[in-house]
């Protein structure tokens, strides 16, 4: 069933819905966040973000840990978190880019995120408990342009990146002080730390164009997306690649 509700004239360029799906966080091309509550029927206006500095790219909120991240074209990442007046509260991720973060992602156990940029790289982001802050490890090669879409593996380690240069690819993110090692799975055994496990050239193996979104199956052993020619291509690396 469809609903439709209004959140004013402004296009809205990213959002992201709590556990429950009771509040909603908005971004309409504008450097803030505005989050609202469902009541009564109607959505209501219940807090705004205001951190960044440029306009907010993407937005992920955690079922589990009722944290929000956030990213935007100024290069920089917010975790936000409630505290106990009720108040959201920002922590700064240390990103280290030099072009803007487009998109953003929590993995499943919600102990790292994902964050794609223009850089030509994806930040792995985990939280740092001696420094009291998030930190990231870089993922580059063989990225050669701005990274669209990204997309967890159920193990949280596997992680599917789309992008610009009509690529979509499967890295690992293992890292060792805050991951089980990963059981093998059809994507590969072996699993290092920005590991490519898999690239697939759109314009060659399947549709073509940038890759605008990508998601795995639930068992984790597919992977589909869609590119900018309309195409929806899904891969199996069990059966075929392709």
């Amino acid at each position: 069933m469809t609903e439709k509700h209004s959140f004013g004239n402004e296009p809205i360029t990213c959002h992201a819905f709590n556990r429950d799906r009771t509040q909603v966080a908005i971004s309409s091309s504008s450097n803030q966040v505005h989050i609202y509550a469902l009541k009564g029927g109607a959505w209501e206006k219940v807090y705004e973000l205001n951190e960044h500095a440029s306009r907010v790219t993407s937005i992920d909120w955690a079922a589990q840990s009722n944290r929000i991240v956030t990213c935007a074209a100024d290069r920089n990442a917010y975790v936000w978190q409630r505290d106990s007046a009720g108040d959201w509260k920002p922590t700064l991720v240390i990103l280290r880019i030099n072009r803007a973060a487009t998109c953003v992602a929590w993995s499943p156990d919600e102990n790292k995120f994902a964050v794609g940029s223009g850089a030509r790289l994806i930040s792995v982001c985990y939280f740092e408990e001696q420094n009291d802050w998030w930190v990231s490890k870089h993922i580059k090669k063989p990225i050669r342009s701005t990274v669209t879409c990204l997309a967890w593996h159920p193990n949280n380690v596997l992680l599917a990146a789309g992008s610009s240069d009509f690529k979509c690819r499967v890295f690992s993110t293992y890292i060792k002080d805050i991951d089980k090692k990963p059981d093998a799975t059809p994507w590969g055994t072996k699993m290092p730390f920005a590991e490519l496990m898999l690239e697939l050239n759109t314009s060659n193996d399947c549709g073509g164009g940038w890759v605008h979104g990508v998601s795995f199956s639930p068992s984790g052993n597919k992977l589909a997306w869609v590119a900018h020619d309309s195409s929806i291509s899904v891969a199996d690396p069990a059966n075929n690649p392709m």
